[in-house]
């Protein structure tokens, strides 16, 4: 093993080499002779690679073959320099040849194991790099069909952008009509209710008129017969001495008579006419209510044309859509507020219990949606929408009612 500090100060000196300018096999050879001369370690692949960063698999092994053939060939040429018997130098070289021997088989295990070692390395990158692949195609995938999401996305939102436009345009031209409308019913109503106040007070003049003829022939009839009592008495009191005024008595008789038929005539004529204002007060009952029908129908419509705020009933029902399947942020039905609160349609069933009708309650301005079989509830809510939105949600999760709650 080379140490730290020793692998650091041959680092060094390989990068004082690169600086002077030493091609790749002079700083391997370099890193050879230091591992085997100075630290006894056997010259690979992986420490020569490992101390030169530089190198491929095929040239540092030409390298470490190199650094090999440098040390056969200087030994060959001390021995042979030598003054030696002989026989000791052919003893000396059998001996350098099985070394050389061994040294190469030796070499060529080493180099096979770090070829296999290699191969492994090689393989195993090349698993990574299929991996790699595979993960960078998926991801390319999934980021064409995110692209096209996106795009479908901008084209729908760019569409609801043209209906609402459209929408408001004829919002606005509805609603210039009917405020036309409504001031031209406001003058029929005003018209209306003039004539019924002449016609109510030409009513009260005919009461008090049938109210004076009442009272006077009530006076008449009551002094004709204080008249008749007093005459009968007076004849009863004269009857036998006063046949005379017997005579004046029955013609006073008869004109009494014809007074009372006259009065009777003419109440008979003011009943009439008593019964004709009353058909016509009844007919102009008639018209007043009906008239009233049509005011407060307009009136309700003009009340639900103001809640809509103009806003077009199919870019509601796409929004409620929205809203209720959850894909309307907080923060999207906030920007909504009440505008549309004229659109929605409350629930029909409970989706907690699917037995109650839920109720719809306003609070401090704020709405609340709840069920009365249940009391499962919405929480408090900054418009209409949110409030349904809220209480839909208990559809998709049956957990959501306790959140909503809280």
């Amino acid at each position: 093993m080379i140490r730290d500090e020793e692998r650091a100060a041959i680092r060094e000196e390989l990068e004082r080499l690169r600086e002077d300018g030493a091609r790749r096999q002079d700083l391997s050879l370099h890193a050879c002779k230091r591992l085997f001369f100075d630290l006894g370690i056997r010259p690979s692949m992986a420490n020569v690679r490992d101390l030169t960063q530089t190198g491929s698999a095929s040239d540092i092994p030409k390298d470490i073959e190199l650094f090999w053939q440098r040390i056969r060939t200087a030994s060959k040429v001390r021995v042979g320099g030598g003054a030696i018997p002989p026989a000791l130098e052919e003893r000396a070289g059998e001996l350098l040849g099985a070394l050389f021997e061994e040294a190469r088989t030796l070499a060529r295990q080493t180099l096979q194991a770090e070829r296999d070692e290699i191969e492994v390395g090689r393989q195993d990158a090349d698993q990574a790099l299929r991996d790699a692949e595979a993960r960078r195609l998926a991801a390319d995938e999934l980021l064409q069909r995110s692209e096209t999401r996106t795009e479908a996305a901008w084209a729908r939102v760019r569409e609801l952008e043209n209906q609402l436009a459209a929408s408001s345009a004829h919002g606005a031209s509805h609603q210039d009509n009917l405020q036309t409308t409504v001031r031209r019913l406001e003058a029929d109503n005003d018209s209306l209710q003039k004539r019924l106040e002449a016609e109510q007070t030409t009513n009260a003049g005919l009461r008090d008129r049938i109210d004076g003829l009442h009272e006077e022939m009530r006076r008449s009839t009551e002094h004709y017969a204080q008249q008749i009592k007093d005459a009968l008495a007076e004849a009863e009191r004269r009857v036998k001495p006063m046949l005379v005024e017997l005579d004046a008595l029955r013609t006073m008789s008869s004109t009494w008579q014809s007074a009372q038929r006259e009065a009777s005539k003419k109440e008979f004529e003011f009943i009439q006419q008593l019964a004709t204002a009353k058909a016509r007060a009844d007919r102009l009952d008639v018209v007043l209510r009906e008239r009233s029908d049509e005011v407060d129908a307009l009136t309700s419509q003009l009340a639900q044309l103001r809640s809509q705020q103009g806003v077009d009933g199919s870019v509601v029902q796409v929004l409620c859509a929205l809203a209720t399947s959850g894909r309307l942020g907080e923060e999207e039905l906030a920007a909504l507020g009440t505008r549309v609160d004229g659109h929605v349609a409350l629930p029909s069933r409970c989706p907690g219990c699917e037995e109650g009708e839920p109720e719809l309650s306003q609070v401090d301005g704020r709405f609340e949606l709840s069920c009365p079989e249940c009391d499962y509830t919405s929480g408090l809510g900054a418009s209409r929408l949110e409030a349904v939105a809220r209480f839909s949600a208990g559809k998709r999760d049956p957990h959501a009612s306790h959140d909503l709650t809280r």
